[in-house]
C-alpha cells in the first residue's frame, strides 16, 4: 500500500470487515424493527462495495469510497458529535487519517500547509517495534504492555502550539502471517522483550511486510494543552539551567499555551523583605516589567497601597485588566509608567510566597487590554506551587554559592583538607546529640613539606609616600592660588597669615614625608583654611568657581585630595587581584599533581603557602616525586606571574616593579588548624623556625654587601642544603630551555638574619614576553621530575 512505511513488519490492507461482522451479529439479536431496517439497509448498501471488506491497497480508493465509509462508520462517528469530538479512522503508527470529524479537520486546517502530522518523540525504529508487539498481542495472545502517553503537537491559527493526547482503538483489526512470516517461539519472546532497543533483532524475527494487517484503528485526540504545559513547566523548573536564555524562552512559551495568548511575556521580580523593596534578578536574561530599567525600587515608590496590601501583605494575585485605566486611578504611579514603557495593556502579578514570606512576583503581561484578568488568573492555582519550589531551590543554590565564595575568599579551609573538617564536624554533631557536650578540636597535619613563595612590589611604601606627597602638594598649591585671588579682592591679614602657613607646610613636605605630615595638613585645613571657605564663595564669581573646583577634588571622607593615592591604590589592588586570580587558576592544575593545602595572601604583592604530605589525603600514598613536581610547578608559575605583573601595567596609571622569592625547606613539619584563630599555623617550637625564616628572608642581604637578595627582574631561591641547590639548578636549566629563565644564574651566600644562619640562594633572571600565555611554552609536570633527576 502507498503512504505506508516501507520498513514496517505489517503489510497493511484497510478493511471494514470487522464492522460488517458486528452489524451482522447485531442484526440477529436486534428486537427493534427500526434498528433492524437501518442495519439491513446499511449492509445492503455496503454489499455494493466489496473492496471495503476485502481490503483496500490503494489509498486513492479511500476518497473514492468516502461516502460508503462514512455511512458504514456512522455509529462510530455520529454526525451530531462531529463538532465536539477530535476523532478519525487511521492506520496504526502511520499518521494517516480518514473519515475524520469536523473538529479534527478544522484543527489540521488551522495548523497551516507546512504542518507535518506526526506523533511526538516516535522514530521509525520504535514504529517498527510497536508493529511487532501488535503481532505478538493480537496473533499470539501475549499481553505485552507497550502503552505510553502518545501526543500530537499541533499549532492553532494563532501559532500557539496545542497538545493532544492520543487514544487508539484496535477493536477492528485482524493480523495474520504473510509470506516470509516466521513462527515466534516463547524463547524468542523472552529474548525480544529484553532487547527493546535492538531493532535489528526485531527485524530478524519479523521481516518487513511479513505479516498482514487487515482492518483500521480509531484515533481519538484529547486537548491536554494545559495539562501538558504544566508538565513541561515542572520539567523546565526542575532543570538545573532554568536561568539561561533558552530555558527562559521555553518558560514563556509554556505560559503562552496555558493562557492562549501568543505574544504573552513573562517576567520575575525579587522581593527584598529586609529593605521592603523590589529588585531585579541577578540573571541578566530575566525581565522585570515592574521595574523596567531600574535595578530596584522601594515598595512605596513603585506600587500603590492597594497593590501593596494585595501582593505583599495578603499574598494574593493583583490583576490589571486595563493598564490605562489603572494609570488614571493611581495618578501615573511608577508601576503604571513602567507598564506603559513596555507597551503593556493588561497583566497578572502573582506573588511567589512560602508561608508568610514573599519571595518575589511572577509577571504575566499582554499588549492588549482584558487579555489577562481576574478570571484567567485562576489558571495559576495549579502552577504556582512548582514555581515556588523552583524559586526556593534557586535561592538556596545562590545562598550556597555565597557561602562557597565566603569559604573560598574569607576562611583558611581549603577544599583539599575539607574532608577531615567534615569528619570532625560529624563527630561534633554526634557528641552534641548524645550528651549536649561537644567541642571542635584543633586539627593537626603531621609530616608535611612546606613551600613558600612571594611576588613583592618593590619599594611600595616609597611609591605610596610619593603619591601622598604629590596629593598634599597639589592641594596646598591649589589653596594658595585661591588665597592669592582672595587677597587681590580683600587685603585681610588672615589671608596673609594662611598663605604663610601653607607655604611653610609646602617647604616641610619638600624635605620628605613623615608619619605626622598628613595629620598636620589635615589640622591646618580644619582649623585655619576651611572656616574661611564660606566667606570666599561670597566675594566674587571667580572665587566661588575656584572654591567649587577645589571641593570637587576632595575625598568626602577625609577632606583631602585623593588623586595620586587613588592611582597607587588602584594599581596595587589590580596587581594583587590579577596575581591572586592567576595563581588560584594555576592551583587547579597543581592539585592534580597531588592533593595539597594551599593558601595565599594579598599584601603589597601576593604571598603563598603550600603544604604537601600524605596526611592531607584519604589513603593516597605519598612519594617525594610529588614534592619535586610541585616545586617545579611553583618555580614556573612564579615566572609566569612576573610576566603577568608587567603585562597588566600597560593600562595602569602608575608603573611598579616586582621581585620574587621562593623559600626551600627540606624537612617536614607539622601544622595545626587553630580553632580559636581560625587559621593554620606551624605546630611546635622546632617548626616555628620555618616561620621566622619566612618573615625575614626578603630583607636579607648578600654576604659582605649592602645588596638585598630580592631584586627586580630576578627570582631568588633561598635554601640551606646542598641537595636543594642541585635540585633547583636542574629545574632552572630545564626552564631555560622553555624560555622561562635567562642565562644569568648566581650562587649567593646570605648574611645571618636574627638567629637564622647558613642560608644560601640561587638567583636567576626572568625572561619577559609581551604576551606570556603565547610566549611561554606549556609544561606537563606529570613524571617530568623523574626525567630531570
Amino acid at each position: 500500500m502507498k503512504n505506508q512505511l516501507e520498513d514496517f513488519p505489517l503489510d497493511i490492507k484497510i478493511s471494514f470487515h470487522k464492522v460488517v461482522e458486528q452489524y451482522q451479529l447485531q442484526l440477529e439479536s436486534e428486537q427493534s424493527s427500526i434498528a433492524k431496517n437501518y442495519i439491513e439497509n446499511v449492509l445492503d448498501y455496503i454489499s455494493s462495495f466489496p473492496k471495503l471488506v476485502e481490503g483496500i491497497n490503494n489509498p486513492e480508493d479511500l476518497s473514492k469510497n468516502k461516502d460508503a465509509i462514512r455511512i458504514l462508520l456512522d455509529d462510530l462517528f455520529p454526525n451530531i458529535l462531529s463538532n465536539n469530538e477530535i476523532k478519525a479512522a487511521s492506520l496504526p503508527f502511520h499518521n494517516v487519517v480518514f473519515n475524520s470529524t469536523r473538529r479534527f479537520r478544522n484543527i489540521l486546517e488551522n495548523a497551516g500547509d507546512n504542518y507535518q502530522f506526526e506523533m511526538r518523540n516516535l522514530n521509525e525504529d520504535m514504529y517498527y517495534i510497536y508493529g511487532c508487539i501488535l503481532v505478538l498481542n493480537h496473533h499470539y495472545g501475549y499481553n505485552i504492555d507497550f502503552s505510553r502517553p502518545l501526543y500530537y503537537d499541533i499549532p492553532d491559527e494563532n501559532g500557539i502550539l496545542k497538545h493532544y493526547r492520543v487514544a487508539l482503538n484496535a477493536d477492528f483489526i485482524d493480523i495474520e502471517p504473510g509470506e516470509g512470516a516466521k513462527e515466534i517461539s516463547e524463547k524468542d519472546v523472552d529474548i525480544l522483550i529484553q532487547n527493546i532497543e535492538d531493532v535489528s533483532l526485531w527485524k530478524e524475527k519479523f521481516p518487513p511486510k511479513s505479516w498482514i494487517f487487515k482492518g483500521f484503528t480509531i484515533l481519538n485526540l484529547t486537548d491536554v494543552t494545559v495539562d501538558d504545559a504544566i508538565s513541561d513547566l515542572k520539567t523546565t523548573l526542575l532543570h538545573q539551567e532554568t536561568s539561561n536564555q533558552a530555558e527562559l524562552f521555553r518558560f514563556q512559551e509554556i505560559f503562552q499555551s496555558i493562557f492562549k495568548i501568543p505574544d504573552l511575556r513573562v517576567g520575575f521580580t525579587v522581593f527584598n523583605k529586609v529593605e521592603k523593596a523590589f529588585e531585579r534578578m541577578n540573571n541578566e536574561d530575566a525581565q522585570s516589567f515592574m521595574l523596567y530599567k531600574e535595578a530596584s525600587a522601594d515598595c512605596d515608590a513603585l506600587i500603590c497601597e492597594k497593590t501593596y496590601n494585595q501582593l505583599v501583605k495578603e499574598k494574593g494575585y493583583f490583576t490589571i485588566a486595563n493598564a490605562d485605566e489603572y494609570a488614571e486611578k493611581t495618578n501615573n504611579s511608577l508601576l503604571s509608567k513602567n507598564l506603559k514603557e513596555n507597551h503593556i495593556k493588561s497583566c497578572i502579578l502573582a506573588p511567589i510566597a512560602e508561608g508568610e514570606e514573599l519571595l518575589g512576583v511572577l509577571e504575566l503581561v499582554s499588549p492588549r487590554k482584558n487579555d489577562l484578568n481576574s478570571i484567567n488568573a485562576i489558571k495559576l492555582e495549579d502552577i504556582l506551587p512548582y514555581i515556588v519550589t523552583a524559586v526556593k531551590r534557586n535561592r538556596t543554590e545562590f545562598e550556597n554559592r555565597v557561602k562557597a565564595v565566603i569559604q573560598s575568599e574569607c576562611t583558611s579551609i581549603h577544599p583539599s583538607v575539607l574532608w577531615i573538617f567534615e569528619n570532625e564536624a560529624k563527630q561534633f554533631i554526634k557528641d552534641q546529640d548524645q550528651d549536649g557536650l561537644a567541642s571542635f578540636k584543633d586539627i593537626t597535619f603531621k609530616n608535611v613539606y612546606p613551600l613558600y613563595g612571594q611576588i613583592d612590589i618593590i619599594a611600595s611604601s616609597d611609591a605610596r609616600n610619593s603619591a601622598i606627597e604629590k596629593d598634599l602638594q597639589y592641594q596646598l598649591e591649589f589653596l594658595e592660588n585661591i588665597i592669592n585671588e582672595a587677597y587681590k579682592i580683600e587685603k585681610l591679614p588672615i589671608y596673609d597669615q594662611v598663605r604663610f602657613r601653607i607655604a611653610e607646610f609646602r617647604e616641610e613636605l619638600k624635605e620628605g614625608l613623615n608619619a605626622s605630615s598628613e595629620q598636620k595638613v589635615f589640622d591646618l585645613l580644619q582649623r585655619e583654611v576651611n572656616p574661611i571657605m564660606d566667606h570666599l564663595i561670597l566675594q566674587s564669581k571667580g572665587l566661588e568657581e575656584l572654591v567649587k573646583q577645589y571641593q570637587e577634588k576632595l575625598n568626602p571622607e577625609t577632606g583631602l585630595v585623593y588623586d595620586q593615592r587613588k592611582h597607587y591604590d588602584e594599581t596595587v589592588q589590580r596587581i594583587n587581584r590579577t596575581m591572586a586570580r592567576y595563581i588560584d587558576k594555576k592551583q587547579i592544575d597543581a592539585q592534580k599533581i597531588y592533593p595539597h593545602y594551599f593558601e595565599r595572601y594579598k599584601t603589597d604583592g601576593v604571598d603563598h603557602n603550600i603544604y604537601i604530605g600524605e596526611s592531607f589525603t584519604f589513603k593516597k600514598p605519598f612519594n617525594k616525586v610529588y614534592l619535586y613536581n610541585l616545586r617545579l610547578w611553583q618555580l614556573a608559575t612564579m615566572c609566569e606571574m612576573e610576566n603577568r605583573f608587567y603585562q597588566l601595567q600597560k593600562n595602569t596609571p602608575i608603573k611598579m616593579d616586582a621581585a620574587s622569592l621562593i623559600l626551600v625547606f627540606n624537612s617536614t613539619l607539622s601544622i595545626r588548624y587553630r580553632m580559636d584563630e581560625k587559621k593554620f599555623d606551624v605546630d611546635g617550637t622546632y617548626n616555628a623556625r620555618y616561620e621566622i625564616i619566612k618573615k625575614r628572608i626578603d630583607k636579607a642581604f648578600i654576604k659582605d654587601t649592602e645588596e638585598r637578595i630580592t631584586q627586580k627582574g630576578k627570582i631568588s631561591i633561598v635554601y640551606s642544603q646542598s641537595s636543594d641547590q642541585k635540585e633547583y639548578l636542574r629545574y632552572i636549566k630545564y626552564l631555560q630551555t622553555r624560555k622561562y629563565l635567562g642565562e644569568e644564574v648566581e650562587i649567593l651566600e646570605l648574611e645571618d638574619v636574627q638567629g637564622v644562619v647558613g642560608l644560601r640562594a640561587i638567583r636567576a633572571n626572568i625572561l619577559y614576553r609581551p604576551e606570556a600565555d603565547d610566549a611561554l611554552e606549556a609544561i606537563s609536570y606529570d613524571g617530568l621530575v623523574d626525567y630531570l633527576r
